[in-house]
């Protein structure tokens, strides 16, 4: 008896990774929001700290600016999936279809982002002021991803 429970526990337990790799798509889909989350959580200290809502801190800005060219350095394309798209994946997915027909203009926007993302991170401990360019800088390489290729 002993040994058939131990079997059973042991196929149970060997199960769980297999049923978190059911959807390898969807897997994509969380990690890559996971990812933006990431991008928008830095960002939204840095908007905050620029704009005056948030007690300007060189150190923390710089923190937050590192994360971000940190992220900004990462290849992160491998969770545009095929099949991840807002109309594969209604609901779920934000990412435009465009993103996969225009490969050039999504490359060009990744360079923008991340010459932006390389920006703020050397002037965040500069001042409000520097801050506030670095973040419209990012912000606008930001938008042009958010125009052109995410559901609104």
């Amino acid at each position: 008896m002993r040994k058939i429970i131990l079997a059973a526990v042991t196929a149970a337990l060997f199960s769980i990774p297999a049923l978190a790799a059911d959807d390898p798509v969807k897997d994509a889909v969380e990690a890559r929001q996971g990812y933006y989350k990431l991008l928008g959580a830095n960002m939204g200290m840095l908007a905050g700290m620029a704009k005056g809502e948030i007690e300007y801190d060189a150190e923390k800005a710089k923190l937050h600016a590192g994360n971000i060219a940190k992220l900004a350095e990462t290849n992160h394309g491998f969770l545009f999936v095929p099949g991840s798209s807002s109309e594969d994946m209604p609901g779920v997915s934000r990412a435009l279809p465009a993103i996969w027909k225009d490969m050039p203009g999504v490359g060009a926007a990744a360079k923008k982002f991340k010459d932006a993302a390389a920006n703020i991170a050397n002037v965040a401990g500069e001042g409000r002021a520097a801050l506030g360019g670095g973040v419209k800088m990012l912000g606008g390489s930001c938008k042009g991803c958010h125009d052109n290729f995410r559901v609104k």
